[in-house]
This record gives C-alpha cells, sequence and structure tokens, in this order.
C-alpha cells in the first residue's frame, strides 16, 4: 500500500504549482570538512525542489548555517529563485573569504592568521596533524603543550587573538538576520557551568554566539555573552537536533554528517589515536539524540503516545563521512583553495545522489535508519 504523507508535514509552492516539502537541516562542525556541507547546501539550493524550515548548526555547521540565511534575508520579498540564488552566493562568498585569509600570508601576522586556521581544525587538529611546518602547524604544536605543561590559552593567548568576529561581521548581516522571518536558525555552543547545550537564535544571534560554538577551549578563551561562558557546540550538540523538533513545523530533518560514526580500522598511531578519540566525541550527543528520537517513533508506532503531542519525526542524511575517510585529519584545519573546493564537489555530489534516491520520501518516511546506523546492539527490538 502506497504510505501518504503524515499529517502535519509542511510544504511550499512553487511557481509552477508545484508542492515543494519543507524541511529542516542539521549541520555538523567539521573544520574546513564543513566545505562538504557547503556543496550540499549549493546543489539543495540549486535544484530548488526543496525550502527550508529551520537550521540548526554547530561550530562550522553553524557558520554556514548562518552564511545560508543571510542569503535568504538580503533577499526577502524577491521571488524564491532569487531568494536561493543569493544564499548560494552567500556560502560561496563565505568559503572563498575563508580561503582568502588562508593565502594572504605576508599580509597578515602569524599570530592572526594561525588561530583563524584552527578554528577549522577541530580537537582534530592537536597531537602533530599536520604534515608542514605551517603557521596553522606551529600554533597548534604550541597549543598541544597545554596537555603537558597545563599551559591555558588565557597564558598562552593573552591578547585573546580571535579574527573571526571580524570576518563574520563582514559576511553576516546578523541585523537583518535577527528579522528574518521565513526560516529558522539555531546556533548550538556549550555552556562552561553546566555542560549542557545553549542554542542561540532570534534575537540572540549574532557573531559572538558563533564564535561560542567555534570556541576550542585549548585555544581560545571561552565567549563570554550575557555573563555566562561557552565553549565549542560539538561535546554538548554536533548539531542540536531539539531545536528543530519543539520549534520547527516540518518533520523532515535533514542532517548533513561529516564525522564519520563507524571506523573498521584501528587506530594505532597517536595522530589516528586523537582523530578518532574526538570523532566519538563530538558524535556522542548526535547519537544520544538520535536515540531518544528513535524511541519516541516505537512508542508512536505502538500506539502508546498521542500522536498529537508528539512528532513522528522524519530522518534523513547526507552523509560525508564515507567519503571524507580519504582525507587526514590534518585537512581539518587546511584553507587552501583546491583543498576547500574539492571538498565543496564532493558535498555536491553526494547531495545530488541523496535527492535521486531519497527525494521522493521526505513527508512521507524516514530515509534514514537510526536503529542500524546509531543505536547499539543492546537495544531492545520492537515487537
Amino acid at each position: 500500500m502506497k504510505q501518504q504523507p503524515i499529517p502535519g508535514s509542511t510544504s511550499s509552492a512553487s511557481t509552477d504549482g508545484t508542492a515543494h516539502p519543507r524541511v529542516n537541516l542539521a549541520l555538523q562542525g567539521g573544520g574546513s570538512h564543513g566545505a562538504f556541507t557547503w556543496g550540499v547546501l549549493d546543489a539543495l539550493l540549486e535544484d530548488g525542489r526543496v525550502s527550508f524550515d529551520g537550521i540548526s548548526g554547530t561550530s562550522a555547521g553553524a557558520m554556514n548555517a548562518v552564511a545560508l540565511a543571510h542569503g535568504f534575508a538580503s533577499s526577502e520579498g524577491k521571488p524564491k529563485a532569487d531568494a536561493r540564488e543569493a544564499a548560494r552566493e552567500s556560502l560561496a562568498g563565505f568559503w572563498n573569504g575563508i580561503v582568502n585569509m588562508g593565502a594572504l600570508g605576508s599580509s597578515i601576522s602569524q599570530a592572526q592568521r594561525a588561530p583563524f586556521d584552527i578554528l577549522f581544525g577541530g580537537l582534530g587538529g592537536f597531537g602533530g596533524l599536520g604534515a608542514d611546518n605551517s603557521p596553522s602547524q606551529l600554533w597548534t604544536d604550541a597549543m598541544t603543550s597545554f596537555w603537558a605543561s597545563s599551559v591555558s590559552p588565557y597564558q598562552s593567548n593573552p591578547l585573546d587573538i580571535n579574527p573571526l568576529k571580524d570576518f563574520l561581521d563582514k559576511q553576516v548581516d546578523f541585523a537583518r538576520l535577527k528579522s528574518l522571518k521565513t526560516i529558522k536558525v539555531f546556533v548550538v555552543a556549550t555552556r562552561v557551568t553546566t555542560g549542557k547545550a545553549e542554542i542561540f537564535s532570534g534575537k540572540r544571534l549574532d557573531a559572538r554566539a558563533v564564535m561560542a560554538s567555534a570556541c576550542l577551549p585549548t585555544v581560545f578563551r571561552a565567549v563570554e555573552i550575557e555573563g555566562e561562558h561557552y565553549w565549542d557546540g560539538g561535546y554538548s550538540g554536533n548539531p542540536a537536533i531539539h531545536p528543530l523538533i519543539y520549534q520547527c513545523n516540518s518533520r523532515d530533518i535533514v542532517l548533513v554528517q561529516i564525522n564519520p560514526i563507524k571506523r573498521d580500522k584501528l587506530p594505532t598511531t597517536a595522530a589516528d589515536i586523537m582523530d578518532r578519540l574526538n570523532e566519538i566525541t563530538f558524535n556522542s550527543a548526535l547519537i544520544a539524540e538520535m536515540r531518544a528520537i528513535d524511541f519516541v517513533k516505537r512508542l508512536l508506532a505502538e500506539g502508546k503516545l498521542d500522536p498529537a503531542r508528539y512528532k513522528d519525526v522524519l530522518m534523513h542524511r547526507i552523509d560525508g563521512g564515507e567519503v571524507l575517510e580519504a582525507f587526514h585529519a590534518s585537512t581539518k584545519s587546511a584553507t587552501d583553495a583546491k583543498l576547500i573546493h574539492t571538498l565543496r564537489d564532493l558535498g555536491v555530489s553526494c547531495a545530488r545522489q541523496w535527492l535521486g534516491k531519497s527525494f521522493k520520501q521526505l513527508g512521507v518516511a524516514s530515509s534514514l535508519n537510526i536503529a542500524r546506523d546509531y543505536l547499539d546492539d543492546l537495544r531492545v527490538p520492537s515487537r
């Protein structure tokens, strides 16, 4: 029997009268590998068959989220095709700006450029993973001493150098973004005092919130916002899915994953061990949320929960984990044009494959098998 769309799933009408599914996006962080997500978003925008209800992003995912939303905010009131093109241009401008910053070389000081490069490295940038003596690698090596000598960024980075804020303010009109009505944007950071995820959206969404979402505690001082201090959002939600469930109408959530869940090869070198440790750390909150979503879906299917009160979420995934395994962890802190554009092209390819395979399931059923891909073997199967 043909499945019917679940009541409450949202869609928007295109200019040709065709109903287009309205989805939520969940964007992982992962350093420069976030350029893969750029490619995914570019392909979705170019395809034009989906529109966006909400976007949740962490670290590099948060940067992609605000860059995309900036394009829509700057073109409110214009035809949808123009808005999508503006979003594509905004994303391209953001990532090309990253490339240009990395290429400035002698135009800016090592102290300025190195922490900027590290922002796109994640903790995977630690442990001597780089392949050269670039400024970012030298900075990374210096920061590695934190683990051995307990030198905090309050000592090693006394001037609290962080060029991200100026860059973000030039790339994103946060004042206009705050007034965006068509798309909800959620940026995730970790509150230091509680270890819990903090969601910044609406009037609270600004450059400092994005800085907090990308604040590596071994490199930068905690970002202070409204008297509270925050670290990288990856520790508590990479990305956080719950705001898309509770604050958005669409039941479809498309996860763009760039940190692999599974690796078959045992890591034995110090670099590979550190890399895998960080993948596990930054995926742990996501796995916990997936477990909760699966639990609710099973209870709904068994008639044990009221469907009027609990949303039957439809999960989908565009997975870069497998294709990105070919890129060493050191590339997470590299910003050269060839790498960034290669990652973007991979994202475009994966998104197009996903559209071809899973588009028809939007609004109808999940295309992601949560139990198989995220849950442990001890989960009691439904009967």
